[in-house]
């Protein structure tokens, strides 16, 4: 496949899926680097394209691990054991500066997403 812009759905859409396909990539090789350049690329477009600022940090969370197949044990390296993800992602304990950073790479999110408020520290 040949990499490029994301100009459409489509082209954004065969982009996740083969972040998908290559998710567990080690750092450093061919994949890996594959990896790192479409998570930039559907980032970017994400950014153009959807206002994603005014998510929940947490929603912001639970879509983009829908949208990669994900499950909270997928985000175990990043946030720890099962029940401290379920505490984070039912909104009883906040997230770290670290978390923060890995979810960011991960996920593809914008750090400035993870860092608002939530619902209910806003409530």
């Amino acid at each position: 496949m040949m990499i490029k812009i994301i100009q459409n759905d489509s082209t954004y859409q065969d982009y996740l899926a083969r972040i998908d396909e290559i998710f567990d990539a080690k750092k450093g090789t061919e994949k890996g680097d594959e990896l790192e350049l479409l998570v930039t690329l559907v980032r970017l477009y994400e950014q153009e394209n959807f206002h994603l600022t005014s998510l929940d940090p947490i929603e912001a969370i639970k879509n983009r691990m829908e949208d990669l197949n994900l499950k909270n044990k997928d985000l175990e390296p990043i946030m720890g054991d099962a029940g401290n993800i379920s505490k984070i992602l039912s909104g009883k304990r906040a997230l770290t500066v670290d978390m923060i950073r890995g979810l960011s790479e991960v996920l593809g999110l914008p750090t400035e997403i993870l860092v608002g408020k939530s619902k209910k520290e806003l409530a």
